[in-house]
């Protein structure tokens, strides 16, 4: 079959060959047989609106060089971002007018690039017999065409290989953006005859079918005269160069040259971009280690380089580190943890930004420092609860304050939470925490106990509704309130959020890897040094409930006073009188 020039494989080859000038498809067609044929079209927001009209009228432009009917070649086209949508099956026309209209009609889903999840369902669901494709006992060729430019967001190697493994022949076919080694991951071997990379949109329009002509006319590759450096592909009396991967054709449609990806001003490496076959790769200078987003270099620090549990902070030390415990706290025998809170058992609420300014891998960074707080705390029933609530554009209760009653259990919890993204409603989110996540139904101790209740917002960025009304609430019904704000959090919302004074209850970071040194700051407020003697404390009387109660307390404590002063007169007395008697 692969040395017949009328076979299915033989026409994907033509059809994604170079143009050497826009043809009209006006003449005769490739009479290939029957054939099941998929696009899978990229439409994620990576796709700039005039970049999808240029896919579009290239898909246009095949269609009309295809050989459309019930018996001959049925198309179906789906379109994928961060969810897969079916354009067309591969049943639903017959007449090739019907499928431009559908795909002119066409609107861009604008979200992720989940190609993994569009391939599973190419596979699953558009190459069934359901939506039109025939029988595998008919043997009709089953061919996916994925035309992407960008790097999947997802999976892409395992479920490509299970649909080459139920027949489906892969083309994988990278504009601009494209990740060379997805594309490589996706396709149907031999490689150089299914992976296709073009440098921009506007280049797209140059793969097609050259209808003009006769289709099954002699192979001119095969005379040895084509001059082509790499690969000579046979088209209908004529011939195109194409080049291997990594390398794009000159000026003279015959040499190649290494295709410079540093060059596109798109790799976003922080330190040095070096220009690979398979696209960019970020490398850091000495003394730097490439982070796993793959752009960003970190100074070379054996603590960032180790899970070395340090509760509080790691010091790198030569091929060694040791760990750290916050001032007037010890470092326990393991090395590792420092003595806990022993006094201030609170009911404490985290409002955790979850938008989408955050990112998946800096949520990660956020999880770990919650649990770092979660690490000082004496979590119990009797003592300290922990609640956990996730805002982005809508709020959601992760788990109420009386729902874990260990350490281990709430933080087994916060590693489970998923990342919601979207928008940044801080607003909504504190009027979720007043009216919900400090009553008694979700976990909250009954005010008469006088159970501190804590509150701690932790943001990136600026709110997208109002905050003062719901800020100023919480504080009114006796929240102490906290405010961690990272990046490009603004001041002026942590100061209205937190309590007073703002010095003691606000805490910022410039960046997700830096956080660990707030704790020291947060451990110090959420878990006071533990009083002298006996319940001696005084408080202000605008911090009391009433005048009448801070009265009680202040004669409370002199009376407790005049007592110890008694007692201490007493003992004076006594020993006056021994020194006397020994005269």
């Amino acid at each position: 079959m692969r040395g017949l020039l009328c076979s299915p494989r033989l026409m994907l080859l033509l059809l994604l060959q170079p143009w050497e000038s826009q043809l009209q498809f006006a003449g005769p067609r490739c009479r290939t047989g029957p054939l099941d044929l998929v696009f899978v079209i990229d439409s994620s927001r990576s796709v700039r609106p005039f970049e999808f009209e240029t896919m579009r009228q290239f898909l246009v432009g095949l269609l009309r060089g295809l050989d459309v009917g019930p018996n001959a070649t049925r198309v179906g086209v789906i379109q994928y971002s961060s969810q897969v949508q079916s354009v067309f099956r591969l049943g639903a026309f017959s007449r090739r007018e019907d499928m431009e209209r559908a795909i002119r009609a066409l609107v861009p889903l604008a979200q992720g690039t989940m190609t993994g999840l569009a391939i599973q369902y190419a596979m699953n669901v558009a190459f069934s017999v359901a939506e039109g494709a025939r029988p595998p006992e008919a043997r009709v060729p089953r061919i996916a065409v994925i035309v992407t430019d960008g790097r999947p967001q997802d999976r892409v190697a395992e479920v490509a290989a299970q649909a080459r493994a139920r027949g489906i022949e892969i083309y994988a076919v990278g504009v601009q953006r494209a990740d060379v080694g997805s594309l490589r991951a996706m396709a149907s071997p031999p490689l150089d005859e299914h992976v296709f990379l073009v440098e921009s949109f506007d280049l797209i329009q140059e793969f097609g079918l050259q209808f003009q002509g006769r289709l099954c006319a002699i192979d001119l590759c095969t005379e040895g005269t084509h001059g082509c450096e790499h690969h000579c592909i046979s088209s209908p009396g004529s011939y195109s160069c194409r080049c291997r991967a990594g390398f794009v054709l000159q000026q003279d449609q015959r040499s190649c040259r290494a295709i410079d990806h540093c060059s596109f001003g798109n790799h976003s490496c922080q330190h040095e971009c070096v220009s690979t076959f398979r696209g960019p790769r970020c490398h850091c200078r000495e003394g730097h280690d490439l982070l796993p987003d793959g752009r960003s270099c970190q100074a070379r620090d054996l603590c960032n380089g180790v899970d070395h549990g340090c509760e509080f902070q790691c010091v790198s030390e030569g091929l060694s580190y040791r760990c750290l415990c916050p001032e007037g706290q010890q470092l326990q025998a393991d090395g590792k943890s420092c003595n806990r809170c022993r006094e201030g058992h609170v009911d404490l609420v985290l409002l955790v930004d979850g938008s989408k300014s955050v990112r998946p891998q800096n949520f990660e960074l956020v999880k770990r420092f919650v649990n770092q707080i979660v690490d000082f705390l004496d979590v119990s029933p009797e003592g300290t609860r922990v609640g956990l609530v996730q805002f982005s554009s809508r709020v959601r209760t992760e788990f109420p304050l009386g729902r874990y009653g260990t350490a281990a259990e709430v933080k087994q919890a916060v590693l489970a939470v998923e990342y919601m993204e979207r928008g940044t409603m801080t607003g909504l989110a504190l009027r979720h925490m007043v009216e919900h996540s400090f009553s008694e139904a979700q976990g909250a101790r009954p005010r008469a106990l006088n159970v501190p209740r804590v509150g701690l917002v932790f943001t990136d960025g600026r709110s997208q509704d109002d905050i003062s009304v719901w800020a100023a609430r919480a504080k009114e019904e006796g929240i102490v309130m906290y405010a961690v704000g990272v990046g490009k959090a603004v001041e002026e919302e942590l100061r209205q959020i937190a309590s007073e004074p703002a010095e003691l209850h606000v805490s910022y970071s410039p960046d997700f890897g830096s956080m660990t040194h707030l704790l020291e700051n947060l451990r110090g407020s959420i878990c006071p040094e533990e009083g002298i003697g006996a319940g001696t404390e005084l408080r202000s009387p605008c911090e009391c409930e009433s005048l009448v109660e801070f009265q009680g307390r202040t004669l409370g404590a002199l009376e407790k006073l005049t007592q110890n002063l008694a007692q201490l007169a007493a003992r004076l007395e006594d020993l006056e009188n021994q020194l006397a008697s020994q005269k």
